[in-house]
């Protein structure tokens, strides 16, 4: 485990009697950035999560938070927490609700009640402070479970869509406490289907599909810096497809079709020329800027989590 990786799992995995969530999870997280997870329903997103917070216990594999292996008590302290099916006592108030987690965490009272004040406070709930839960509305459920994930002052935070059931308001709510976040140097690891969420939010990024990571990028690099090529051509064989990788990722070959995603436009008439003298007949290539929806579709596929 090297010192600078907030998260860092080796071949993780997880099955359920004949069915495997997660087959083999391999990727690191750098401490003080916003990393998204994105996944096909059915991917092993939420598992993969549970894994890492000890809620689940892996099959196979190794992981290591904040430079210690899973389960250490003192690493768990500086964890927070937001399930994306969050189980509310929803008989205690918002107050109550933050005085509880910070009774659960070893806070003195002093701190708890500052925290908490703080935190209502940041998700705009400091009026609602002794309502009962059972009275919130979604997207108010959403925020207090958003502000108990910081109670702690955590050093890393797992979010499992933490927009789901905001409004607009609420969701330019929550990029902007991920923010702060980042600034403060708090590492957080953001699931989410919304990818314009996570297009706008995160650093870097993991596709992952059966429990695989497909592949892990820049963001900033990824949406701006890349195209995608469609090239028609008779003639293409699996040898001209992949040559084609050295000038980009993701080749995919369908008939006289093949698709790839370049770093560089100016990488457009070598491929041309290489086509040619290999001796496919090339009829048309066409780029296009990608979007993170396209390369989700690309990198995962049409066929989800199928």
């Amino acid at each position: 485990m090297t010192a600078t990786h907030a998260i860092e799992t080796n071949a993780l995995r997880k099955v359920f009697g004949d069915n495997v969530a997660v087959r083999g999870l391999t990727l690191t997280v750098e401490q003080g950035e916003v990393f998204g997870f994105l996944g096909p329903n059915g991917a092993g997103k939420t598992t993969s999560i549970k894994m890492l917070l000890g809620l689940v216990a892996p099959t196979a594999g190794a992981a290591w938070l904040l430079g210690a292996p899973l389960g250490d008590r003192q690493t768990r302290a500086k964890i927070g927490f937001l399930p994306e099916h969050f189980r509310f006592h929803d008989w205690l108030t918002a107050q109550e609700f933050m005085t509880l987690h910070g009774e659960l965490y070893g806070m003195t009272t002093e701190t708890r009640r500052q925290r908490s004040a703080e935190l209502l406070e940041r998700v705009g709930l400091t009026p609602f402070r002794d309502k009962q839960l059972r009275t919130f509305s979604k997207g108010m459920l959403q925020r207090v479970g958003l502000a108990q994930a910081l109670l702690n002052e955590p050093a890393l935070v797992f979010l499992d869509e933490p927009t789901s059931g905001l409004d607009p308001v609420g969701r330019r709510l929550v990029r902007d406490i991920i923010g702060d976040l980042r600034r403060q140097g708090t590492t957080v690891f953001l699931n989410s289907h919304l990818l314009s969420e996570i297009e706008i939010t995160c650093d870097r990024v993991a596709f992952i599909k059966h429990g695989e990571v497909l592949r892990v990028s820049a963001l900033k690099g990824l949406v701006t810096g890349e195209t995608s090529v469609t090239i028609h051509a008779a003639g293409l064989t699996e040898d001209m497809a992949a040559g084609l990788r050295a000038w980009g990722q993701d080749v995919r070959v369908d008939g006289e079709q093949v698709t790839l995603a370049v770093a560089d436009d100016q990488a457009l008439p070598q491929i041309a020329r290489y086509l040619v003298e290999q001796g496919a007949a090339l009829y048309a290539m066409t780029p296009q800027r990608l979007s993170l929806e396209d390369l989700f579709i690309q990198i995962v596929g049409t066929d989800g989590g199928l």
